[in-house]
């Protein structure tokens, strides 16, 4: 597939770090000896979001912790606004409270023998010496910018889940932070208002213009929120770029897997120097696909969307077209606008394809149309 992403992975190099709101660079963390953050850089525009991604492990909370000042990294360091809060080299670490950050974590922690201004006046109380007519204009402000007017004298038991996030939202942001930290955040709520909370936080972002941190698993959350994606896999930056670029232009087979795609193992068959191309077999079936940086009889990975594969029953007797990769329909799940079908293409191998209802059952032959444009190889085992 033909991709123009500009994408990197953790080597970074900035001359003026005033330009961002803010800068990590080779951020290494440890813990009990085993490496979970890996000399990890990255740099954040100022007012703009940026989402850590990836599967549970990969160190994108520990990330986050750095960043507020709740782990010491090994190695590294942080700047907040072109100043350093922590580096490793220099012996910098400020505290939490002198980082000016605005964090939100998962659980709410939300207090339930205070009132909703209680809760989020309480960052006002131990941060900073203000009367208390000024705080309460403070709060008030706060919790009108999420939506929450009305409700500052109301018990906090007295919520829903997702008044309770919204509580949480306006106590990170009370202090009026250039930079707000959020960690899984969303993950608490229900489909319906996690879709209606990413869209009051865009929203809420644009209005105030606060610059967001985001640390999720999921890929919705992290594409309808983010500017940035970074990838992570094992504690290193798998891939970085715009949303767009990092979902549509997998550059290895982990972030293809990541994002949903079929991944399957294959074998170079022969390499077609006249039309750039090269023979791949994949389980029983033959594909000729653009040319990767491959040879005759290396093992590869290939890989391509469920969304690409356009599926068509073969009649009793037929034979499918000379481009089609042959399957059996394994099972289908009705997903609203189209059907989810698992096929068997040989072998036991098994891949997924969205696809109108084409009233193929249980058992049937189908052949799959790939336009080779949209097939991808990688040298097998690549996974940076």
């Amino acid at each position: 597939m033909s991709c123009d992403a500009d994408m990197q992975g953790s080597e970074m190099t900035i001359t003026d770090q005033s330009a961002f709101a803010l800068v990590v660079s080779g951020l290494t963390k440890r813990f009990a000896g085993h490496t979970v953050v890996d000399d990890v850089s990255f740099a954040v525009k100022k007012g703009s979001t940026l989402a850590l991604l990836g599967p549970s492990g990969c160190g994108k909370t520990t990330i986050l912790r750095c960043l507020a000042g709740l782990e010491t990294p090994e190695r590294g360091s942080i700047a907040i606004a072109g100043q350093a809060v922590f580096d490793a080299a220099e012996g910098v670490d400020l505290l939490p409270e002198r980082r000016g950050l605005g964090v939100v974590f998962q659980s709410y922690a939300v207090w339930p023998h205070m009132t909703v201004a209680q809760n989020v006046g309480f960052p006002l109380r131990v941060r900073r010496k203000m009367d208390a007519e000024r705080r309460r204009e403070q709060v008030q402000r706060a919790l009108d910018a999420v939506g929450l007017t009305g409700f500052a004298d109301r018990p906090a038991t007295q919520l829903s889940g997702g008044q309770q996030q919204r509580v949480a939202l306006a106590r990170a942001l009370v202090h009026e932070p250039d930079i707000v930290l959020f960690d899984e955040a969303l993950s608490n709520l229900d489909k319906l208002l996690r879709e209606q909370m990413r869209l009051e936080l865009k929203a809420l972002q644009d209005r105030l213009g606060f610059t967001a941190i985001y640390v999720t698993h999921d890929q919705d959350e992290a594409l309808g929120l983010a500017d940035t994606l970074v990838l992570l896999n094992a504690g290193k930056i798998n891939s970085t770029g715009t949303a767009k670029d990092v979902f549509r232009c997998a550059d290895s087979a982990f972030s293809a897997r990541f994002f949903g795609w079929n991944v399957i193992a294959g074998i170079v068959l022969e390499f077609h120097p006249d039309s750039g191309t090269v023979t791949v077999r994949i389980a029983d079936n033959v594909l000729r696909v653009p040319a990767a940086t491959v040879s005759a009889g290396d093992r590869v990975e290939v890989g391509f969307r469920r969304e690409h594969l356009a599926l068509r029953p073969i009649a009793s007797g037929g034979k499918p077209a000379n481009d089609a990769v042959t399957a059996k329909v394994v099972t289908s799940s009705y997903q609203g606008l189209q059907n989810e079908y698992l096929l068997d293409i040989g072998r036991g191998v098994l891949v997924r394809a969205l696809h109108p209802d084409i009233a193929v059952p249980r058992g049937a032959d189908v052949e799959m149309i790939i336009a080779p444009d949209h097939i991808t190889v990688w040298p097998n085992g690549e996974n940076r």
